[in-house]
């Protein structure tokens, strides 16, 4: 743990890799000598400029320009893929045109379309904001920044803020002026969003701070209101430390240009293993074997595999690791190539000397990355993590802001940290003293607290010294004559002034949000891990001095002509009461503009100062940070945080760098990487899987393919690299579903005959279920199939009641579309216990794996469009993330039409049998099969067949449920308790429930009890009456856990039974507001009382009597609530309460369908199947009734009339014959036109054999299915 970092850093030698430093000291044994190659980085980064005009990106700015917003976009040349180039420079410029175009090009063309009508609301591409104003600054260590508060009212919809994608710290906003409801087009001023606290974007009216990319265009005034624009795609922030490296590298030398430009083959050892070839492997053998790999000179004398260690192909992967100075190994799924990656890093710091620099570790996702360390923290714990974001809570201790927390230094003697922190702060009071008139206003216009108005007029130069006298003069003797408290202005320009108040319109829209659009939380995060903003240390950086500006006062707009007149008298006039009064406020006005615009210049010059000290300050950050990253043996972070850290790694001259995904990432983060100290770089990936990510689908197609990956360009190109070959994941069966794409992948004996618990599918490991229900589009244009949802929904609730817990299962999908209704579906159930649902996009889940994936297809039309569906890298990460079981559910017909991958795929399952229109499903219990066709019969089903339990319970009543694979030791009986108590009467609980009698004869006995226990027994027969009272709840079926049975159907979090008030009020009422219940009462003298009443109609809401005060807050979380300000820590939560009412109104509108399912709610059957043809009532002792049902079957819709026959199960109630029910269904069936013949399994022909049982519609011979679905 970083706890032992610094001890550790204390027993390394010190580096000498640097340039002579003016002063040497220590700090609690850091070595302190300061690292002048950062300063000397940064120096060359800012003076690079271009010399002629085939390198005049060398000067384009770190931002892009209003000017280059407006243009037509450059033009771009191809990408070379295929062919080597020429030199570096051509290379270099090439890629930093494409990744500029890339990450500005969608905001370009938004703002065109913007353009030809303004007042246009949000579209799929870009949202509009209006009413910008700007209502303060704050000065942090990152960038000057303006809050600005906005409106959001072209969105038309309520924005969930902490989900949105919107405003993300780093992206881009355009600013336009808009006056008298026009907008300037011609001034763009363009800004990045600093910091979106959830604080200020949840206010009505929300507030977020901007960083003004040109201090020429920094704006101050609070009356000025703008439109802001804003892009759905490129996020600039991903993007600007990568140009920036580029241009920079242009100027370096670039380690193994040979290889990545020119595409030579002749890949030569690194330098420090030409030097000394002789290491040692033992890192890669086991106990026993270490001895024999400790000394090998590895150039020469490469020797066999270890046993039991690595296969022949990662043991020859290793190798060129190690020996190749561009090492390349592609690791198709599942074959270890993160472990391999590890063993490498094992073997490379073994062989580390004390002065060798750090070993650098990058990974395009935070998720990657931390899985990489969490591997080599086994052998090496005091790693550093550069960037904060990360996914391990283990990996966040030693990120570099935690190392500094626990062990701080001293600032490094010579360095430019404190001395720019205090001309920070002395530069940020002297601009907050340009914007007193707007900070500290007085009551008078341009006044502060300790000027008047008119003297601050003239400090800025708008106003002569005489104009000054005239007005205060003037002002004087009109205060005399009526006690005026107002200033000279005010005086002067009397009712001409009018106060400034911008007023927003509440908008009002419910429940309804907007969504984020095909976009994970977790790429969000991976997105704004480049700007660092929720980072601990960046948040530090954000914090400063914050002020709040205003303008109270202004004039109405005045003509064109009145304001020319009055800037002639401004400048002619000495005594300013002379001027008529109808040309005050048009001076007033000219006055104001002046005014501003001195105020603005003046702290523009500041602005320009200040920045200039943030990029001090930054050198001087990096300078204290070398102090602790120079002796830590391995630093980790994400390829963009090598891009924004560039500087500052650069400095520490390391010599490895390995990129772990590196086929996932685009070219120019990798290029980037290639520091002049470089000599070993090691790239790790697999380029049949998913690629990098462009914002402009244009550029990845012909000729640009700005989307093909170093990696995948250099193995395209016959550069020399290794493959790994033997699987470890995924069974055979659906292993040989990616066959096309790796022929020679064969699989490691240990994935053979693995021994694992049955999860209710009998013997199919693997199936595809066809259907032909139809795709739609949602608001964001995803794809999604909301029946397919549903029945997926279904399929993972059978899997977990099969013993599978949610954590064994992953859903995927293609569409985020369908990953919301998918996680709607499944917030349904309530028997799903699980406190997370891993339903992920193929596009986040690369690298992952678990037990069972099911993988959601989505794409159901006529025409065979199958969009992300056809992407071959997406489809093969989709094919092989599962290790034990993999089920697919789309359209046959669709995915073959469009893809021939697909119709290979679909051509393998249905061969193996392991295909239909039907899922069969597996009955543990009774040995039986079920087929699936529609979402609304996983009601009928508790995990099992439909047969009833009849299983007798410890109390001795039977299991009322329908056949289920968990143990009745958590089930609660509901029968009435048929006890006899001391005092004479029955119980009148149910069985589940304690004995209770409500006569005086069993409360003395109870009391009597209770004080025989706690006052006589000793420590002995304490434990003695626990056991029994325990010998009593198993007596009465009551061997339960303490918050309720498992069985119930609980929720993913733990609710009130559903006894007493409203279910839904227990659930969904704001914190500290679930209504309480009281014990039963006991019955008045004289009632009759029943022995066997149920005391749930008993109960009652207890009404409690609040203070006014107490009301008024109830009254204020109920409003809180309804308004969506739910507080918890786990959102579903929210979820969960929000889905009772959808989870009634889904089951209401289901009722006319004839397939009506069970309710989640209970436990046992409790709907009709069929419409009552006769009721008989019974009557039972105690006065009871119980009513005797007689079912007429109705007809229900279908693919097959064997689905009809098998919802006709359990269609009677009491003691009608069952028989008789199989009777009536068939005939109703044959009426209908159908038949009672099994043909659900496919094909039709192959399921003759296959035998029914009588009006079940279960398959009750499971030799016949196995035999079938075996191969």
């Amino acid at each position: 743990m970083n706890a032992n970092l610094p001890e550790r850093f204390r027993g390394g030698g010190a580096r000498r890799n640097y340039h002579a430093a003016a002063t040497t000291n220590s700090s609690a044994g850091f070595d302190m000598t300061l690292n002048l190659d950062i300063r000397e980085y940064s120096n060359k980064q800012e003076s690079i400029k271009a010399t002629s005009d085939q390198d005049d990106w060398l000067s384009m700015p770190e931002f892009p320009t209003a000017e280059e917003l407006l243009g037509d976009g450059p033009q771009l040349l191809a990408n070379k893929i295929k062919r080597p180039y020429k030199s570096k420079e051509k290379y270099l410029k090439i890629h930093y045109d494409l990744q500029r175009e890339d990450a500005i090009g969608s905001l370009r063309d938004a703002l065109q379309e913007f353009r030809s009508d303004p007042t246009m609301n949000d579209t799929h591409d870009f949202s509009i904001y209006d009413q910008v104003y700007i209502v303060g600054f704050t000065f942090p260590r990152r960038s000057l920044a303006a809050r600005v508060r906005f409106s959001t009212r072209r969105a038309g919809k309520r924005i969930s803020w902490s989900t949105s994608k919107r405003l993300v710290s780093g992206s881009i906003v355009v600013l336009m002026r808009a006056k008298d409801k026009r907008v300037d087009l011609s001034r763009l001023i363009v800004a990045v969003v600093a910091a979106r606290p959830l604080s200020g974007v949840e206010l009505d009216t929300p507030e977020i701070d901007l960083t003004f990319t040109d201090t020429e265009a920094v704006q101050i005034d609070p009356q000025e209101e703008f439109i802001m624009l804003e892009s759905k795609q490129g996020y600039y922030e991903a993007y600007r430390h990568t140009l920036r490296a580029l241009q920079k590298l242009s100027q370096e030398t670039f380690p193994l240009a040979d290889h990545i430009c020119k595409l030579d083959p002749s890949v030569r050892p690194p330098a420090y293993i030409e030097h000394n070839p002789v290491l040692d492997l033992s890192a890669a053998a086991k106990i026993g074997q270490k001895k024999d790999y400790e000394k090998v000179n590895v150039l020469q004398n490469w020797p066999a595999t270890p046993k039991d260690s690595l296969d022949d192909t990662q043991w020859e992967a290793l190798r060129d690791l190690i020996t190749k100075r561009l090492a390349i190994i592609q690791g198709p799924p599942g074959t270890g190539k993160t472990y391999v990656s590890k063993v490498a890093v094992e073997i490379l710091l073994r062989n580390r000397k004390s002065n060798d620099p750090p070993i650098i570790i990058a990974a395009q996702t935070n998720h990657a990355l931390d899985q990489l360390l969490g591997h080599i923290s086994l052998f090496e714990p005091e790693y550093v993590r550069l960037g904060g974001r990360s996914t391990s809570p283990e990996v966040k201790q030693h990120a570099l802001f935690e190392v500094r927390q626990k062990d701080r230094i001293n600032l490094v003697p010579g360095g430019v940290l404190g001395r720019s922190n205090a001309l920070l702060s002395k530069q940020s009071k002297l601009m907050c003293e340009i914007l007193e008139p707007f900070t500290k206003p007085g009551s008078d216009p341009y006044s502060t607290e300790q000027k008047s108005g008119p003297k601050v007029l003239q400090q800025l130069g708008v106003l002569t010294e005489a104009q000054v006298k005239s007005l205060e003069d003037g002002a004087s003797q009109w205060v005399s004559a009526s006690d005026s408290m107002d200033g000279p202005i005010r005086l002067w320009l009397d009712r001409a002034l009018i106060p400034f108040e911008v007023k927003y319109a509440k908008e009002d829209y419910g429940f309804q949000e907007v969504e984020d659009e095909d976009l994970e939380f977790e790429q969000l995060r991976e997105n704004e891990d480049s700007h660092g903003v929720n980072d601990e240390e960046d948040i530090e950086l954000l914090k400063g001095p914050w002020v709040g500006i205003s303008e109270r006062f202004t004039v109405r707009p005045a003509s064109s002509s009145d304001i020319a007149k009055a800037t002639r008298l401004l400048d002619s006039v000495s005594d300013l009461w002379q001027v008529p009064d109808h040309l005050r406020a048009a001076m007033f006005s000219v006055i104001q503009t002046r005014a501003k615009s001195s105020m603005a210049r003046q702290f523009r010059e500041c602005a320009a100062m200040y920045e200039k000290l943030i990029r001090d300050n930054q050198v001087g950050k990096w300078e204290q940070d070398s102090i602790y990253l120079k002796r830590a043996p391995i630093i980790g972070m994400t390829t963009t945080g090598f891009s924004k850290y560039r500087g500052l790694i650069s400095s520490l001259k390391p010599k490895i760098i390995l990129i772990e995904e590196a086929a996932e990432v685009l070219e120019a983060p990798v290029t980037v990487a290639c520091i002049e100290s470089l000599e070993h770089l090691i790239l790790v990936g697999d380029h049949q899987q998913l690629q990098g990510h462009c914002s402009l689908q244009d550029l990845e197609n012909d000729p640009f393919y700005l989307n093909v990956s170093l990696f995948e360009r250099l193995v395209s190109n016959n550069m020399p690299y290794k493959t790994l070959l033997q699987q470890r994941r995924m069974e055979p069966e659906f292993r040989r579903l990616i066959q096309d794409l790796y022929p020679k992948l064969s699989d490691h004996p240990s994935v053979l005959n693995r021994s694992v618990e049955p999860w209710g599918m009998g013997p199919l490991k693997s199936f595809f279920f066809d259907h032909r229900w139809s795709e739609y589009k949602d608001d964001s244009l995803s794809t999604y199939n909301e029946e397919e949802a549903k029945f997926i929904a279904g399929f993972y609730r059978h899997l977990n009641k099969n013993g599978v817990q949610p954590h064994q299962i992953t859903v995927l999908t293609f569409y985020n579309g369908q990953r919301k209704k998918l996680l709607k579906e499944l917030r349904l159930l309530a028997d799903i216990t699980a406190g997370y649902l891993q339903v992920k996009t193929v596009d986040s889940y690369q690298g992952e794996e678990n037990d069972i994936v099911i993988l959601s297809l989505t794409r159901s039309n006529e025409e065979g469009k199958i969009g992300f569906l056809a992407n071959i890298n997406r489809v093969c990460v989709a094919l092989s993330r599962a290790r034990l079981g993999f089920y697919m559910f789309g359209n046959s017909h669709s995915l073959m039409a469009g893809c021939d991958l697909w119709y290979n795929v679909i051509k393998r399952m249905s061969i193996a049998k392991r295909m239909g229109q039907v899922l069969p499903v597996q009955c543990k219990t009774h040995q039986e099969t079920l087929c699936i066709q529609y979402p609304q019969e996983w009601a009928k089903t508790d995990g099992g067949c439909f047969k009833v339990c009849s299983e007798k319970l410890a109390c001795g009543h039977s299991c009322p449920l329908r056949c289920h694979p968990f143990s009745h030791n958590k089930f609660q009986c509901p029968e009435p308790c048929t006890k006899t108590l001391p005092c004479g009467h029955g119980c009148e609980h149910n069985c589940s429930e304690p004995c209770y009698c409500c006569c005086a004869e069993f409360a003395k006995y109870q009391a009597l009890r209770s004080q025989e226990i706690w006052t006589e027994l000793d420590a002995e027969g304490i434990k003695k009456g626990v056991q029994e009272v325990r010998m009593f709840k198993e007596a009465n079926g009551q061997s339960i856990p303490s918050h309720g049975s498992n069985i119930h159907s609980q929720p993913q979090i733990p609710k009130p039974r559903n006894t007493g008030p409203s279910y839904r009020d227990a659930v969904v009422a704001p914190e500290d507001e679930a209504p309480l219940r009281t014990s039963p009462e006991k019955p008045k003298p004289g009632s009759k009382q029943n022995g066997n009443v149920n005391p749930t109609a008993m109960r009652t809401v207890e009404t409690r009597q609040l203070s006014p005060e107490k009301q008024q807050n109830r009254k204020e979380r109920w409003t809180k609530f309804a308004k969506g300000g739910v507080e918890t820590d786990d959102q579903r939560l929210v979820d969960l309460s929000e889905s009772q009412s959808r989870r009634e109104a889904r089951l209401n509108d289901e009722q006319d369908d004839g397939l009506e399912q069970a309710s989640t709610l209970l436990p046992y059957p409790n709907t009709r199947t069929a419409a009552i043809a006769q009721e008989t009532i019974k009557t039972l002792p105690g006065g009871r009734n119980r009513f005797l049902h007689d079912f007429q079957p109705e007809a229900v819709r279908g693919r097959g009339a064997s689905n009809r026959l098998r919802l006709m199960n359990g269609g009677q109630h009491g003691d009608t014959d069952s028989a008789q029910a199989s009777k009536n269904a068939s005939q109703a069936m044959l009426l209908e036109g159908g038949t009672t013949d099994w043909n659900g399994l496919p094909p039709v022909s192959n399921c003759d054999s296959v035998k029914i049982g009588k009006a079940s519609g279960t398959l009750i011979d499971l030799q016949d299915l196995d035999s079938y679905y075996r191969d």
